[in-house]
């Protein structure tokens, strides 16, 4: 099994995710239109870009999303109430990872060593996600 998080966005997943591409040093694997869909020819020209569905890949982690374009007539809520939780395995990755996330956000705990992490930082990056990225203390035992 496997968890993965999905996020979603108000008409500008696709520049989100080739953001965190960037940022993350991931590749978007897939990315599907609404105007690629079926029953597409239905739509407004104006929705047929919108994201369906889009994946992202780094190393073995995966995160999902696509635009708020659900068969609701409810308006886009924003991304709340949750964050993406990022561990890596060495402090300076964690300061690169942060502050490439952060460009153009807002970070609401700067990226610091912690009493449970070696860096540990969370910000809300320009497209109103939320990030939580941690690079753990190594457990007693468990060092070379």
């Amino acid at each position: 099994m496997n968890l993965v998080s999905y996020l979603f966005f108000k008409d500008n997943a696709a520049k989100a995710f080739d953001f965190y591409a960037h940022a993350l040093g991931g590749k978007v694997t897939m990315k599907v239109t609404m105007g690629e869909m079926p029953g597409a020819e239905a739509l407004p020209a104006e929705a047929r870009n919108l994201i369906a569905h889009v994946r992202l890949e780094v190393g073995d982690a995966v995160l999902m999303g696509s635009d708020w374009c659900g068969p609701t007539p409810d308006p886009y809520p924003g991304i709340h109430g949750n964050a993406v939780s990022l561990s890596v395995d060495e402090p300076g990755e964690a300061e690169r990872v942060f502050k490439a996330l952060a460009e153009g956000g807002q970070v609401t705990m700067p990226i610091a060593e912690t009493e449970w992490a070696l860096r540990f930082g969370m910000l809300t990056d320009r497209f109103g996600a939320n990030w939580m990225v941690n690079c753990n203390r190594p457990v007693a035992g468990n060092t070379p």
